[in-house]
């Protein structure tokens, strides 16, 4: 990440998510939709309707935020309606790049170096984070969203018109649960690795990891009653706990000092996430090369020597036995 004020790079985004020393995460600031036929969505302005080839998504493999869209452009048969850029891995003084490395590419839309230009010409005095994934509108040269939680459902319910596919993963039945798990799951483990491996005191890395591990146990012991995190279907919910846990082991047990346990020693969860790494389409979208050495070289508060660990030796491919 970086941060702009006033449109202007600033030296330090981290101070700016710190509150008495607790990491404390910016909202997104760009909340509009693409809707089927270009009504207002639940936020924002009207007048993004779901077309082949208009939207954009810019991405980190490296972001477990990002990777949901992924995710979801893949499982929904977007790849041709929505196209992608990838920053390269290393987050530097102006925070994500375009340039070469192994999986990125350049600004394939726009011809930009770095992302934070993406936001200016959306917005040229914007403040805030810079952050992916960005949600990029062609025809009117502008940001829709950066906000993942409705980037996903977005690509889960707009495009059925210009060829999803796949199944609906917001069912309306099972919304209620499936916002349940989210905010729990969110404010623990998602943004919990982060609150503890950010955190500024001993004090509040402590709560965040005390948070972070009581939530993992309450998901092991429902893993245990049931196939998914909302019962026998696979939904939104999944996947967004999925992009944090198939990174936990390689980077938040030793990056971010989430080391009580490891996910190969929650017997349920981590037969979960090799089964949801193992659904046809998942296993391309994660780049461990990518996520390894963002973490350990672009946050050198935290690695200053910028190492990167050779291990753990983790075997996604091994048969889950959640049938």
């Amino acid at each position: 990440m970086s941060l702009l004020v006033d449109g202007k790079m600033q030296a330090d985004w981290l101070d700016a998510e710190r509150e008495a020393g607790e990491f404390v995460r910016q909202e997104s600031r760009f909340r509009n939709w693409v809707t089927r036929d270009g009504s207002p969505g639940p936020s924002g302005q009207g007048g993004f309707r779901a077309e082949p080839g208009r939207y954009h998504l810019y991405v980190s493999l490296a972001c477990p935020w990002a990777h949901r869209t992924l995710i979801f452009r893949r499982l929904k048969g977007l790849e041709k309606a929505v196209g992608v850029s990838v920053v390269h891995p290393w987050m530097g003084p102006e925070g994500w790049a375009f340039s070469a490395y192994p999986g990125a590419t350049p600004d394939a839309i726009n011809g930009t170096g770095h992302l934070h230009e993406i936001y200016t010409r959306a917005d040229p005095g914007y403040s805030g984070i810079v952050t992916v994934p960005v949600l990029w509108d062609t025809q009117r040269e502008t940001i829709v969203n950066n906000e993942s939680s409705e980037i996903i459902r977005m690509l889960n319910a707009a495009f059925d018109a210009c060829g999803a596919s796949g199944p609906d993963f917001y069912p309306e039945p099972l919304r209620p649960a499936i916002d349940a798990v989210n905010e729990r799951v969110y404010a623990e483990v998602n943004n919990g690795v982060y609150r503890a491996g950010f955190a500024a005191t001993q004090s509040a890395h402590e709560r965040a990891v005390k948070r972070l591990f009581e939530a993992l146990d309450w998901l092991e012991a429902r893993l245990a009653r049931q196939r998914y995190l909302v019962g026998a279907t696979l939904t939104e919910a999944d996947w967004r706990l999925f992009t944090t846990l198939v990174r936990f082991d390689a980077v938040y047990h030793t990056h971010f000092k989430c080391n009580v346990r490891r996910l190969v020693d929650y017997p349920n969860l981590w037969d979960w996430t090799r089964e949801l790494y193992q659904v046809p389409g998942v296993a391309e979208t994660v780049n461990m090369d990518h996520i390894k050495r963002h973490y350990y070289t672009s946050h050198p508060e935290l690695n200053p020597r910028g190492l990167i660990p050779v291990g753990p030796e983790l075997d996604f491919t091994a048969p889950a036995g959640r049938g």
